[in-house]
């Protein structure tokens, strides 16, 4: 990482330094204004979308009287995102990084931008399933492709600084949505998100490179270490054909479906569980904000641990770290002060979960054909995105609260630790 030492062994080496323009020795490496577009996609979409739930749950349910099952069945929705993730994640290695996450992130836009014209409980369903189609391309699939291209070197702390941006949009977007909810109304919270999704959309057709030829000559330009290593990831892994054949592919994949049911069947719940349990409602929003804040160190710390260990042995301890905090935050005694630690506990796995799935991926099986692959892991998490909400919704509507549902994914989780714990890295060719 850095510029590396000026070499002195020859009057012909200086004097073609000097002759370099100051500019092109200084400018910024192009790689970070890649990861900062990627960062802000993840981060502003699943921050609008999951973090930001709670936040509208309320004024929605009193504006069409809707349940918390119907309310929460446009996140079980979120399935499409796994039924198109294969065909996405195909394109995405076959077209191209760029069109597939503009048309991504527009879709996302759009989705915000017309629920302030919702009438009925299908609109709602609707949008929401048009939010979701944009996930694969907007998310998870360009992270793990562009961080493996532009930074081979350092691929698992950059990953896990990219993904952050999950916990960017966490941070930022609730506290966002409730401000704008009680200065102005719910509506213009959305338009303003599309507003927002709109712009970044622009911004990657502008600035956002992927050919490793491009990434090449500026890695040169700006003296990264080992430059033709980004051609040679490109090219390096397993085939979609070949990795489906192995072990590794069913047990990591199962792992990592367990472990996803941390998203929409616990996370988006998580704002109106505190308020039940005595939370006051700013109390409550600032809790799942510190989840997000938390995050960002988790996802790093964990990103630069997989560069050492394996990403598969960490996620087992990110997703102990999750069951260990859930476990807390339901317990019959203890009270608040229980939850307060709990809530502390899960967001030390919880946050360095995004990275690792990325991760475990990329290390299992390489870059040669990643937007695929994790195109049918995606699609096995409809399992989790749509089954979390559903299950969370239906035990809180019989029983008044998420306790439930929540002890039911923890067990969900042990199961998935046992599985990833069992894989084994498969050789690639």
């Amino acid at each position: 990482m850095g510029i590396s030492p000026v070499p002195h062994r020859t009057l012909v080496n200086l004097s073609s330094l000097a002759a370099r323009p100051i500019h092109a020795t200084r400018r910024i490496y192009r790689g970070y204004v890649v990861a900062l577009l990627v960062f802000l996609s993840t981060g502003l979409s699943i921050g609008m979308t999951q973090y930001s739930f709670g936040e509208f749950a309320g004024p929605l349910q009193t504006r069409y009287g809707w349940n918390q099952t119907q309310l929460n069945l446009s996140l079980a929705f979120s399935f499409v995102s796994g039924l198109l993730a294969p065909i996405i994640g195909y394109w995405m290695d076959r077209f191209g990084v760029r069109p597939v996450m503009f048309v991504s992130l527009f879709l996302i836009a759009i989705g915000f931008v017309l629920r302030p014209f919702m009438t009925e409980l299908w609109h709602w369903l609707a949008l929401a399933t048009l939010v979701y189609a944009g996930f694969p391309g907007a998310t998870v699939l360009p992270a793990g492709k562009m961080v493996g291209l532009w930074f081979p070197n350092s691929m698992g702390r950059m990953t896990g600084i990219v993904v952050s941006g999950n916990n960017f949009g966490g941070m930022t977007m609730p506290p966002l949505a409730a401000t704008i909810i009680a200065l102005i109304n719910w509506e213009w919270a959305y338009i303003i998100f599309a507003i927002i999704m709109f712009g970044l959309a622009a911004a990657v057709m502008v600035f956002l490179r992927e050919k490793p030829r491009d990434v090449e000559v500026e890695m040169r330009r700006t003296h990264r270490p080992r430059p033709s290593a980004s051609a040679a990831a490109a090219r390096a892994g397993m085939s979609v054909k070949r990795a489906v054949k192995t072990w590794a592919f069913w047990l990591t994949l199962i792992g990592l479906v367990a472990a996803t049911f941390t998203y929409q069947g616990v996370l988006t719940q998580l704002r109106q569980h505190f308020g039940e349990n005595g939370f006051a409602p700013a109390a409550a929003t600032s809790a799942v904000t510190f989840i997000a804040t938390m995050g960002i160190a988790s996802k790093i710390a964990f990103g630069r641990a997989s560069e050492r260990f394996s990403a598969r042995k960490m996620t087992v301890l990110s997703t102990a770290f999750q069951a260990l905090g859930v476990s807390l935050m339901i317990l019959p005694f203890g009270g608040i002060p229980l939850i307060v630690a709990g809530i502390f506990i899960y967001s030390l796995g919880f946050g360095g979960l995004g990275a690792l799935i990325v991760l475990v991926v990329q290390q299992t099986f390489g870059l040669r054909e990643y937007a695929s692959l994790m195109g049918l892991y995606q699609f096995a998490q409809i399992i989790s995105i749509a089954g979390g909400p559903v299950l969370a919704g239906r035990v809180h509507d019989t029983t008044g609260s998420f306790d439930l549902a929540f002890a039911t994914i923890v067990g969900i989780f042990i199961f998935g630790m046992i599985t990833l714990f069992l894989a084994r890295q498969p050789k690639w060719e």
